[in-house]
């Protein structure tokens, strides 16, 4: 079995096959998604809860969790009636994390200190709700200044809480693995592992401790290489999941069995599959 990490279930793409979508997920050997609850925007912040609940409990459905949170370009509408609906929402006991939340210098959005300010006031929702979270970090092309940036407010405003997370898609080098997993934080591989021109990725992938690893989608987009440039979904976790099992040299069964083993321990949940 597998947990898909990352998913926007939310996402209109699904509008017309979500309960289909989520059957071939659970075929597939998908046990549980992590769906991510940021939407367009904070207005749409709590549309990943919805999904949960309308579709947790129905035969042959994967688990769903949800996550709360605005993401890095829309920090500019953060406002303290936002952040009362993130904090009503990181209450709920379905809503297991807090994000996508983070810095992104890649593409034109937010303002970086706006992003920053953003950031650290969602760390202490999630801090006084313990909430791990979910990362999303991009520098610009291959400069490390949104890492550098990220590791400061880090160390200040997150390590001391033990809650660790989740380093979402990740794309950076050795250095900032080794620092996330040192800070708590699980290393989250989407389908870009398996892209022809990500040989850096997958060496770094290679690296990462059997304990300190996830499996992501980041559907509905990044679909794996024979995918590349389709609707992405839960149920092709399973071949990102294969690529790693080869990097790491272990069978796909026991990736499986590890990120999902990993998936629960960071979020303090039995074993739902």
């Amino acid at each position: 079995m597998l947990v898909d990490s990352h998913a926007h279930l939310d996402s209109p793409r699904y509008a017309e096959d979500r309960a289909a979508m989520l059957a071939r997920a659970q075929q597939a050997g998908v046990g549980a998604v992590l769906s991510i609850g940021i939407g367009e925007g904070p207005a749409e912040m709590g549309q990943a809860l919805e999904i949960c609940r309308e579709f947790n409990g129905k035969p042959g459905m994967p688990r769903l969790y949800a996550s709360a949170g605005v993401y890095p370009h829309n920090a500019s509408e953060i406002d303290d009636a936002v952040l009362a609906k993130l904090e009503r929402l990181l209450s709920e006991p379905e809503v297991i994390a807090c994000g996508e939340i983070g810095l992104d210098y890649y593409h034109q959005g937010a303002a970086h200190e706006v992003q920053r300010e953003g950031l650290v006031r969602q760390l202490e929702i999630a801090a006084a709700r313990k909430r791990p979270i979910a990362i999303h970090c991009r520098g610009t092309n291959e400069s490390s200044d949104a890492w550098d940036n990220l590791f400061l407010v880090l160390e200040e405003f997150w390590r001391g809480t033990g809650l660790g997370g989740i380093m979402h898609c990740f794309g950076g080098g050795w250095e900032q693995a080794r620092r996330s997993l040192d800070m708590g934080f699980l290393i989250s591989f989407a389908g870009n592992l398996t892209y022809a021109k990500a040989q850096p990725l997958r060496g770094v992938a290679a690296r990462v401790p059997l304990d300190g690893l996830l499996v992501e989608t980041d559907a509905p987009w990044l679909a794996p290489g024979p995918h590349r440039g389709k609707r992405n979904e839960p149920a092709m976790v399973t071949e990102t999941a294969a690529v790693l099992a080869e990097l790491v040299g272990v069978s796909a069964d026991e990736i499986g069995r590890v990120t999902t083993k990993n998936f629960f321990r960071l979020f303090h949940l039995p074993p739902a599959m």
